[in-house]
């Protein structure tokens, strides 16, 4: 099949004179986007240099023409009107015609290119404000809601599938165990070296041991692996949620009488709150074996006396602090995830900007309550 020639010409403009004072634009070839429109440049020049009473167009030369030529017109027939000059539309295509009266049947708003003013300083305070406690409102309904779920989660009446429950916990735990193993080991690593140079000024290397065991197991441990959840598995709820929501899902689950709550949030709670512990545990384990590696290459100890200095430093509590936080952790993550899924709107944008609200607030969350974890500890002698 051959397909016919495209036109690639510019169509071109040349000016001529009457002895009645007008300016005659003289259009010729074809007037299509792929070539481009003429500057207007020479026109006001002309104009400037002889002051036209009238300007004509002699267009018999015209070829093919599509909406660049009526956008050339339409910017000429602007010139005459700022140069107070009178257009003479009659040599003009007869389509053409058509569509600038089109164009001219309805006017211009008055303060359609206005610049948009600036809110001032209060009210902008006051709209941050109002968007704060609309927030604030939502996150308490979602909290409701959730606390109703778990109600009905006791009482055996809640609606989800326990396969998904289980998928769900895969990918919150076995699948996440690679960059938790990293991430643990370089915090054991950097900790062990960082104590290390300083212990060793005092000849208490063996101390290092104990610097790593209590830092991963009361802080670090639980700390790291909540905030590589939030990264990992918080945005990824929230992407899930959303991307139900622009489809319709979440609408479609409640027309079937199950309630989103139920079905999808809950499941992910639970896992999460499941995972993070066990998580937790394992990175605790790897960021001691990450020290281990310090101590025994830096600071000749045996793998023994450095595991022997380990079980004596760390208690039972000091444990099980770690693993109540990160369970803390885990249902925190899991509810901002959730929370900025539902909130999410009704565009493909708008779940980018979930899922990255969704890992700023489980970080906020996570730093806030690990630190009223440290206050009430310390209150209580733990």
């Amino acid at each position: 099949m051959t397909l016919p020639p495209v036109e690639t010409e510019r169509g071109e403009m040349s000016l001529s004179w009457t002895d009645d004072a007008t300016l005659v634009i003289r259009l010729t070839g074809p007037w299509t986007l792929r070539g481009g429109l003429p500057s207007l440049a020479e026109v006001e020049r002309a104009v400037e240099a002889r002051r036209p009473r009238r300007i004509a167009f002699d267009t018999g030369g015209v070829g093919s023409f599509d909406t660049s030529l009526l956008a050339f017109v339409e910017r000429l027939t602007e010139l005459c009107g700022r140069k107070e000059i009178t257009a003479d539309q009659a040599g003009l295509p007869p389509g053409l015609r058509r569509l600038l009266a089109l164009a001219e049947a309805v006017p211009e708003k008055k303060d359609a290119r206005a610049p948009v003013a600036r809110p001032s300083f209060l009210v902008r305070v006051g709209m941050t404000t109002v968007d704060g406690l609309r927030g604030g409102g939502e996150m308490l309904a979602f909290l409701g809601e959730m606390t109703r779920s778990v109600g009905r989660l006791v009482r055996r009446r809640a609606r989800f599938r326990t396969r998904d429950l289980l998928l769900v916990v895969q990918q919150c735990s076995a699948e996440a165990l690679p960059i938790v193993t990293l991430i643990s080991f370089l915090v054991g690593l950097i900790l062990a070296f960082v104590g290390a140079v300083q212990l060793q000024q005092f000849g208490a290397q063996i101390y290092v041991a104990n610097l790593v065991g209590l830092a991963m197991v009361r802080e670090m441990g639980a700390m790291m692996t909540a905030i590589i959840m939030a990264g990992r598995t918080g945005a990824a709820f929230a992407a899930e949620i959303g991307t139900m929501k622009v489809t319709q899902e979440l609408d479609a689950l409640t027309t079937m009488g199950i309630a989103p709550m139920d079905f999808l949030v809950l499941p992910r709670v639970l896992a999460l709150s499941v995972s993070l512990p066990l998580l937790c545990v394992y990175a605790n384990v790897i960021g001691i074996l990450g020290g281990l590696v310090v101590a025994v290459s830096m600071l000749d100890l045996s793998a023994t006396q450095y595991l022997t200095q380990t079980r004596g430093a760390l208690t039972l509590t000091d444990c099980a602090t770690g693993v109540v936080k990160a369970s803390v952790f885990g249902v925190l993550v899991a509810l901002a995830g959730c929370l900025r899924g539902v909130q999410c709107g009704n565009s493909s944008s708008a779940v980018g900007d979930a899922a990255t609200s969704a890992v700023v607030t489980g970080i906020v969350c996570i730093i806030v309550t690990d630190g009223l974890f440290a206050v009430v500890l310390n209150v209580l002698g733990i």
